[in-house]
């Protein structure tokens, strides 16, 4: 652990995400108080930070095995490091604070690769995962202390190294009296199920299957956008479901939890196939984003059918989170297919669904500096809780 940090005193910490959509850095920045499991914070300020031009389809190239090349994966680990160090003084600058008033940074990375099933060669047994975005680069160009690389600690406990939000979604939303799912829609859904006054122990998580990975790339194979704004074009059509139902049919769905998964499944050639099947039957761009939405909004309702309900019987209330909760029309069919569920979002709970997930990497780099597990067992399947995080000195 690092000397200061160990105390009940305010502490002020820059969040820094990017997702399996790859389209920019989300940076917060926030001030905690308190320790161990009883934490405070307040959120100082938010800010999301495109990509440049031409960068997320260097991302895609590198993260499929087939394009990827060591040179532009070693040159990107660095950029990144830049981009994302950049982010974290303009996110401090427009909360009105120095570099010198963050006493620690959090940083996601940018994952290209995630293999967490076990596979046995040359002797050992691991699962692997990667996430670049040099923190070192962070810590030097900031001056601040920087906490990265979160996932592979889990990983080499034997776990998926994902989710790891459960372990704050436990921290900020657990409640005496009511069952609550946390969903994440982001590139990829995942669920935080939090039954009423839960033990650390009693947290169950796991990645659903696809949100926004998918509509976005049907969206730009389709209709040249980068996304469907509210979910408007998927309101005009008419879902296939014929396809939903063969997407649907993939093992990851049966698989029980703990389970993780990426653009390795659902990333641009699970669209391409969905798009190629969808113009030979004729469908419109409007049909196929109506379908990948309800692959989505289905896959949800199927994981809690199979393994939530077992565990809780029903939850009282689904609180949304990620990009996915601006999409209007998703909400809508959430809240149709849930029901009786309450569907919310973490705006509706104080905290902005844009900034749920940098938040939380701000609280599990909180949690390492001071020697403190930020994983969940029973949500990534590693065998104990793992301190998270590689620690990065600005000296």
């Amino acid at each position: 652990m690092l000397s200061g940090f160990q105390t009940a005193q305010d502490r002020r910490i820059i969040g820094l995400m990017s997702g399996t959509s790859a389209d920019g850095i989300d940076a917060a920045v926030i001030n905690m108080s308190g320790k161990d499991d009883e934490l405070s914070l307040e959120v100082l300020g938010f800010d999301t930070v495109p990509f440049p031009s031409g960068l997320r389809d260097r991302l895609m190239e590198v993260s499929d095995s087939e394009t990827g090349r060591i040179d532009e994966i070693c040159r990107l680990h660095f950029e990144l490091g830049e981009l994302f160090a950049g982010a974290a003084i303009n996110a401090a600058g427009a909360a009105g604070l120095s570099m010198s008033e963050i006493d620690l940074i959090g940083s996601h990375g940018q994952t290209v690769h995630h293999l967490p099933g076990r596979i046995a060669r040359f002797g050992v047994e691991t699962g692997a995962t990667l996430q670049i975005g040099d923190p070192s680069v962070i810590a030097q160009r900031t001056g601040v202390v920087t906490v990265g690389d979160f996932r592979a600690a889990d990983v080499a406990r034997g776990g998926q190294g994902a989710p790891l939000v459960p372990y704050v979604d436990y921290l900020l939303f657990r409640h005496t009296g009511r069952s609550r799912g946390l969903l994440n829609l982001g590139g990829i859904a995942n669920l935080t199920v939090l039954p009423a006054d839960p033990k650390p122990e009693d947290v169950m998580a796991f990645d659903t299957g696809p949100a926004s990975m998918l509509i976005d790339a049907v969206a730009r194979m389709e209709l040249g956008r980068v996304m469907d704004e509210d979910g408007a074009g998927a309101r005009q059509g008419k879902p296939a479901e014929n396809l939903i139902a063969e997407v649907l049919s993939m093992p990851y769905f049966e698989r029980p939890p703990p389970k993780s998964t990426g653009r390795e499944l659902f990333g641009d050639r699970c669209a391409e196939v969905l798009v190629r099947a969808g113009r030979e039957a004729g469908l419109k761009g409007d049909d196929l984003l109506a379908t990948a939405t309800e692959i989505t909004v289905r896959s949800i309702k199927d994981a809690c059918h199979r393994f939530v309900e077992p565990v809780v019987t029903q939850l009282d209330e689904m609180i949304v989170s990620g990009g996915g909760a601006r999409n209007k029309f998703m909400l809508e069919r959430l809240a149709g297919a849930l029901s009786p569920v309450e569907v919310a979002t973490s705006d509706d709970h104080g905290l902005s669904s844009d900034a749920k997930e940098a938040v939380a990497f701000a609280v599990l780099a909180d949690q390492t500096v001071r020697g403190l597990p930020g994983s969940l067992p029973g949500a990534t399947g590693a065998d104990r809780p793992a301190v998270l995080g590689k620690i990065c000195l600005s000296g």
